[in-house]
């Protein structure tokens, strides 16, 4: 019977959502996260009987026919991109972005990751690092007799010294633009990297070419909707439940069969 792999598609599928679901509340509370949504779409078809066939001598057509489906399959695992509400740290190298762009950061191999992460801090040299301790491009160095530190919307950097009124510019920090964010690849601890799905990066400072702004003392909270997640862990639940049901009735189907004498 065709309708144990077709519920076994459905329950495989209704797992898939489930474990995405745990992941997404799982993370409720990690700075700058959004949310996955698994997107699903259905097997190739048994034509048993095609539409448009010739059913009879006199030229009748068939104006449906008979499709059966072969069952469901996982085809993607979508990223929301909506922003997360800023929250306050008051502390100088907190950094939000208040719209679209990503931070970029140097990882130990050469390669640029990409984060909305702005929980930055300052290494034992007085590089500006992520809380992983990779450093942010372009590499700005904080000076150890600095008082205090000032961020502006466009990303300059200002230090303030004892002996002096103004500030003094350490650099600039830039955000990098994608024409497709979906696509890019997360390899975990809040970073990305470019894919050819994602497209290049466009780099620019803050405010320019459409890309976000920063906000000194604030972080980015996760996007995750507590009560959605938990409806539709109850949605997935009640679906794999029915899968199961469907199972289960062509189990009792065939023990009839085996039956019949």
């Amino acid at each position: 019977m065709r309708a144990l792999s077709i519920a076994a598609t459905g329950m495989s599928a209704q797992q898939l959502r489930v474990e995405t679901i745990s992941n997404n509340l799982a993370n409720m509370n990690t700075t700058g996260y959004n949310p996955r949504r698994i997107e699903f779409t259905d097997l190739l078809y048994q034509q048993i009987s095609r539409a448009g066939t010739v059913n009879a001598a006199d030229g009748t057509v068939l104006p449906t026919g008979i499709q059966l489906g072969m069952g469901v399959r996982p085809v993607a695992v979508s990223i929301n991109l909506s922003q997360g509400a800023l929250s306050e740290t008051g502390q100088d190298l907190d950094i939000a972005i208040e719209g679209t762009g990503y931070l970029e950061v140097t990882l130990p191999s050469g390669q640029t990751a990409y984060t909305r992460d702005g929980s930055l801090k300052r290494s034992p040299e007085g590089v500006i690092v992520t809380s992983e301790g990779y450093p942010v491009s372009p590499e700005i160095v904080i000076p150890n007799d600095a008082r205090s530190i000032s961020i502006n919307a466009a990303g300059e950097v200002y230090a303030y010294f004892s002996d002096a009124v103004e500030g003094q510019l350490l650099g600039q920090l830039v955000l990098a633009g994608f024409t497709n964010p979906k696509g890019l690849e997360a390899m975990g601890s809040n970073l990305f990297t470019e894919t050819e799905a994602s497209g290049p990066p466009l780099v620019s400072s803050p405010g320019e070419d459409g890309l976000g702004v920063l906000r000194q003392g604030y972080l980015e909270d996760s996007s995750v909707d507590a009560v959605r997640e938990v409806t539709e862990l109850i949605e997935a639940q009640r679906g794999y439940e029915m899968n199961a049901k469907v199972l289960s009735a062509v189990d009792q189907m065939l023990g009839t069969t085996t039956q019949v004498r």
